[in-house]
């Protein structure tokens, strides 16, 4: 008899085989390495160092030649918004930032020498105030220890933290707006390229050029149909949300409408990125690859569950020019702010140019065959 069959070898052959397989799958690939990566490196900015991030502004006339003054400004995680004040006082009220810190000089000439008042709003989270506080207590305590150490304290932080009227803000209303925005990209990108690319594959597509019916209608029935489904989803996600959670809509029903248009807005937008998927990929394996180089990025860095701010200062531009950041920042404004859609014209701005883009690249890479 010939040398006996061996089971091992078959089993180890098999496997090599199965491995080259996984690895030439590039899907595969990218659950498998990418996706714990990039989540990784995101979660490692964010919370990684243990650092703090919050935005906090200086109310007029304030002392700036204190010696803390310019320690406040540099500390990690403490970013310093200068604008006019009104505006400052319409992002404490609306919880944009977290807090108003004055620094006035004690005139009297007893310590302390100077005194700290702090400023927020009901719209800010009350943990916020208490990690600022700890960190301007740390910051007294050192320079007391290093520059005035025969003086009983170099300033004081008044106990009374002045509160201004705001609306509460919510978790859910940060997150609703950028989940539903991240609906909106993945339904638009996924959704249409597997839809034509499988219309493609089974020649229906062809099939319809013999019909009297033109090309452009029937991408814009194939399109109308994604629409109403999604916008469907999103009229029930929003329902579930202010009904269930108490989701702020700030002017009712106009702002659930407004609401609306700017998902079908977003959604016209993203549905060019798929287009543009459905044309370049090969084979349905593809699909996955092309599709998650557009949406993963947005997922992790549009603000869909933290605001920007949280990232490092190199990365944020990249974040700005992300059309689903202007998406989730222009449904925050409208639900919660109360903008409406005409306060919305840089988000929409924006919107438009991707749309531009997206759709001028689909026309160029997309078949019918």
């Amino acid at each position: 008899m010939p040398g006996s069959y061996s089971q091992l070898k078959a089993m180890l052959a098999l496997t090599k085989a199965s491995l080259k397989a996984i690895f030439r799958s590039p899907s595969a690939v990218i659950f498998s390495f990418a996706f714990p990566l990039i989540f990784i490196l995101v979660f490692g900015f964010l919370g990684g160092s243990g650092r703090i991030s919050m935005r906090v502004a200086f109310a007029p006339g304030t002392d700036t030649t204190a010696p803390f003054y310019n320690i406040i400004r540099n500390v990690p995680g403490i970013n310093v918004v200068q604008k006019p004040e009104l505006e400052i006082k319409e992002d404490l009220e609306k919880g944009r930032i977290s807090a108003i810190i004055g620094i006035q000089k004690n005139t009297e000439g007893e310590s302390p020498a100077y005194f700290i008042n702090l400023k927020s709003s009901e719209a800010v989270n009350p943990q916020n105030i208490q990690v600022l506080r700890s960190l301007l207590e740390a910051m007294i305590k050192q320079i007391d220890k290093s520059r005035y150490p025969n003086m009983p304290t170099f300033a004081a932080i008044n106990n009374n933290v002045e509160q201004v009227p705001g609306r509460t803000y919510r978790t859910i209303d940060f997150i609703l707006p950028g989940q539903l925005g991240f609906s909106l990209l993945s339904a638009g990108v996924f959704g249409v390229a597997f839809l034509f690319f499988n219309l493609r594959q089974a020649l229906v597509l062809k099939r319809f050029f013999a019909t009297p019916i033109r090309k452009s209608y029937i991408v814009f029935a194939e399109g109308l149909s994604r629409v109403i489904f999604q916008l469907i989803t999103a009229v029930v996600i929003l329902a579930v949300g202010h009904i269930a959670f108490k989701f702020t809509l700030v002017h009712g029903w106009v702002t659930f409408v407004e609401l609306l248009f700017l998902s079908f807005i977003g959604l016209i937008v993203f549905m060019g990125f798929g287009f543009i998927v459905s044309g370049l990929a090969k084979n349905e394996s593809t699909i996955p690859p092309f599709a998650n180089l557009i949406t993963l990025p947005q997922f992790l860095l549009a603000g869909t569950f933290f605001p920007i701010d949280n990232f490092p200062k190199w990365l944020q531009p990249l974040c700005n020019i992300l059309p689903l950041t202007h998406l989730n920042d222009a449904m925050r404004n409208v639900a919660f702010e109360g903008a409406h859609i005409v306060d919305c014209g840089k988000q929409l701005g924006v919107l438009a140019i991707w749309a531009l883009i997206a759709y001028t690249v689909a026309v160029k890479v997309f078949k019918w065959e």
